[in-house]
């Protein structure tokens, strides 16, 4: 199934071949991952928030709809499993700031910056508002386009681009402020 798109792949998932979801959980569960933990600085959470999405397809596999991107959808759920964890837990504001705790080992590509500079680049993105961190990671460390998080975030594309646009100018005012 290697040549096959992720959406027809979804709906033999939607359609109840559940086997196919592996293939899925192949192409996305390392992202998906370094998506949480870059949201909750947690490995342990990230871990069982990445589970929990994939629990989630399964249960919710017949609200995908044909005509709509997979990765967006699957984003969508992603970020809905982390603010209802974090609804669940009233956490947020104590996991955001114990960037101390965060371990940058990530399952990713090879590093092309020193690990001193990623432990500054997390403690300004951990200073971020958590709408700004969002947008941040799922533009800049996911790669997504931004029609892609206008459909997950239920806004124009225009309203994303200012958005990442003002993250990333405070995203620096904190960077350069660590030196």
């Amino acid at each position: 199934m290697t040549g096959i798109s992720d959406e027809i792949i979804m709906n033999r998932v939607k359609s109840g071949d559940l086997t196919a979801l592996s293939v899925l959980f192949e192409r996305y569960h390392v992202k998906l991952y370094n998506f949480m933990l870059k949201l909750t600085f947690d490995r342990a959470i990230s871990q069982d928030l990445t589970q929990n999405l994939f629990y989630r397809i399964i249960k919710y596999r017949h609200t995908y709809k044909e005509d709509h991107s997979f990765k967006s959808w699957i984003y969508q759920l992603a970020r809905n499993v982390h603010i209802d964890y974090y609804k669940q837990h009233k956490k947020t504001s104590e996991l955001y700031s114990q960037v101390e705790e965060y371990d940058v080992n990530m399952a990713t590509e090879p590093d092309t910056f020193n690990e001193e500079e990623y432990e500054r680049l997390d403690r300004a993105l951990a200073k971020l508002s958590p709408d700004q961190k969002e947008i941040i990671v799922l533009s800049r460390f996911q790669g997504l386009k931004y029609e892609e998080i206008s459909t997950i975030q239920s806004l124009s594309v225009p309203a994303i681009k200012v958005q990442v646009h003002r993250a990333i100018k405070q995203l620096r005012q904190f960077y350069f402020k660590l030196t």
